[in-house]
């Protein structure tokens, strides 16, 4: 049933923002020259897939997590992208393709090894990784490893579908604060 959703929702998705996916898209041009993102990051059972989000730091910032990055690498129009969500749009595009659910935990980098092992231990690498779920809008991120395997594993064993339109309706509304970044 979650797969139907994921498929249905990311589908209307994708048509209901088009215009905004177009715009953003022309105005990164000018912001970075380059406005989409791809980033390899750990999927289900572990294995690789391409990310694809819009383009918020600029071109030559290091491929870290976000809260290793710093805040000063941030574009003008990143940060707006960021506060708004927007920057997650082009990610019903892995959705539609199944690499990830809408709900289920945030795919790491391969490079988190603590934030690997950790979620190794408690079986979180057995779902599709999500766009949003439970830490994400309780402002856990991946600073805090232990705690984020910890939470996306209660996410992982009580959601619901009541719980799934829960963690998309409270990421639509606002609920959550993105990817932290270090202060400039």
């Amino acid at each position: 049933m979650i797969r139907f959703l994921d498929f249905s929702l990311s589908f209307i998705g994708l048509i209901a923002t088009f215009p905004i996916l177009l715009i953003v898209t022309i105005i990164g041009l000018f912001d970075t020259g380059s406005p989409i993102f791809i980033q390899t990051r750990v999927g289900k059972n572990k294995k690789s897939f391409q990310l694809i989000k819009f383009r918020t730091m600029g071109i030559n910032t290091k491929s870290v997590a976000s809260h290793l990055a710093n805040e000063a690498s941030i574009t003008k129009l990143g940060a707006f992208l960021r506060k708004t969500k927007i920057d997650e749009l082009p990610q019903l595009i892995n959705v539609l393709k199944g690499e990830m659910s809408l709900v289920g935990p945030r795919p790491n980098l391969f490079n988190q090894d603590d934030l690997i092992r950790a979620r190794d231990k408690l079986g979180v690498y057995n779902v599709l990784p999500g766009v949003t779920g439970l830490a994400q809008v309780q402002n856990i991120d991946m600073s805090t490893p232990e705690l984020l395997a910890d939470i996306d594993k209660k996410m992982i064993e009580t959601l619901t579908i009541p719980s799934y339109f829960k963690y998309l309706i409270m990421t639509v509304t606002g609920s959550g604060s993105g990817d932290a970044v270090k202060p400039k």
